[in-house]
């Protein structure tokens, strides 16, 4: 310690004040406790909120594309459509969708789905399906002369209505429904199940079945597509290029990407961030406040030391650094324990996925905890500002206070 700095030097020992300023030190240890637990904190809160949306952002992605194109009055024949999108810049792929709402009959019981009608060899470009099948295969979709038509339904799903590969499901669709005496009747097809996928996704994988797209047609009873999905070489350029849509190709294109359509999950998500993060930094603040009130009792204590050091030659400058070290030095100490707590129970509860949230509200079984550098640095950076602010009003009164008045009844 005889090395350091004069201000420096003092500034700890009056952190270690023992016998009658212990009281002084005990007030110190709390202030950086409580730094500490509050720069732990917000590092794990901001990790799981930030591990909750990439979650989320990633496996809804995944089970979905990037972009998806409506045009205005249909499409009359989507290859030439296709072909379009697929020479615009940074477009990877494209692949044709009918989607209709239906119901599903099986062995034990019976679930309503959105049935989306697709090509298994373009639908595996666009989307992550194909890799989420657990049994069977998306390629099994394609028709076979003289057997049922297939359909891949989520394992969710399958486990709801007692049906699985192999197995003999009904669909009725009311889109490609018939009328009748008794009014119009749905369209009733019987297939079989050649594939069960888990997304990870509880929406997914309990509400969406796969069938081709020619099977969808008939379900449908036209031969028209909905719509054309794309998937880009940057998801988060999926915007960007989705506003260049008509504008290269013609208006009546209408795209939409996959952040437009979450768009209010994602939001919910970010004010929640913002809320927690606002809530927990005030333990920052009230740990701040405890840094002041340490600073000011030490300053009337040590107002004799004070007063001594200035008649020996010490600047008012030099009496504010003193105390201001010290609270920065409380700081700095209470920040890196906080962190290093914060990053051992970040990676402790990431690794064993300790944190279980409900499947059926969250789509995921458990959030995972992901620190990104950026909130890192801000929470640091954050916390040693408001305890070098913390410092300036003690420091101030230190360095005005007045030899003579203050050995004046010593």
């Amino acid at each position: 310690m005889n090395n350091l700095p004069f201000e420096l030097f003092v500034a700890v020992r009056y952190l270690l004040a023992r016998r009658k300023q212990a009281f002084i030190s005990l007030i110190s240890l709390i202030s950086t406790l409580g730094v500490a637990v509050g720069v732990m904190a917000l590092l794990i809160a901001l990790a799981l909120m930030t591990g909750l949306q990439g979650e989320l952002r990633d496996r809804i992605v995944g089970s979905s594309a990037h972009i998806f194109v409506h045009k205005v009055g249909g499409y009359s024949d989507y290859t030439q459509d296709m072909e379009k999108l697929r020479q615009m810049p940074r477009v990877r792929a494209a692949a044709p969708v009918i989607q209709g709402l239906g119901m599903i009959s099986g062995g034990s019981g019976t679930g309503f789905v959105k049935i989306k009608g697709i090509l298994p060899e373009l639908e595996a470009q666009v989307t992550e399906v194909e890799k989420a099948i657990k049994s069977g295969s998306l390629a099994a979709l394609a028709p076979v002369e003289g057997e049922m038509s297939g359909i891949v339904i989520g394992r969710e799903l399958a486990t709801q209505i007692g049906s699985f590969v192999g197995d003999r499901v009904e669909l009725l669709a009311p889109e490609g429904g018939s009328l009748s005496p008794i009014g119009l009747m749905p369209a009733r097809r019987a297939f079989k199940v050649v594939g069960l996928f888990s997304l990870g996704l509880y929406e997914f994988d309990q509400g969406y079945a796969f069938v081709h797209l020619n099977s969808a047609k008939r379900l449908a009873g036209h031969d028209s597509i909905d719509f054309i999905e794309l998937r880009v070489d940057d998801m988060f350029a999926a915007g960007e290029i989705a506003d260049d849509i008509g504008n290269q190709i013609g208006d009546e294109y209408m795209p939409q990407d996959w952040s437009d359509l979450n768009q209010s999950l994602f939001s919910a998500l970010a004010l929640e961030k913002l809320a927690i993060s606002i809530t927990i930094g005030l333990i920052v603040m009230v740990a701040a406040l405890n840094i002041v009130a340490s600073l000011v009792l030490l300053v009337m204590e040590k107002s004799r030391d004070i007063a001594i050091l200035k008649t020996m030659g010490s600047s008012a400058a030099s009496i504010r650094r003193i105390f201001m070290l010290q609270g920065l030095v409380i700081g700095l100490i209470g920040t890196t324990v906080g962190a290093i707590a914060g990053g051992v129970v970040i990676y402790i509860v990431d690794k064993y996925k300790l944190v279980s949230v409900p499947l059926d509200v969250y789509q995921i079984s458990h959030v995972p905890f992901r620190l990104e550098v950026f909130d890192f640095v801000v929470v640091i950076a954050s916390a040693i500002v408001i305890c070098f602010l913390a410092t300036i009003y003690p420091s101030r009164q230190a360095a005005k206070l007045d030899p003579a008045q203050a050995l004046r009844y010593q």
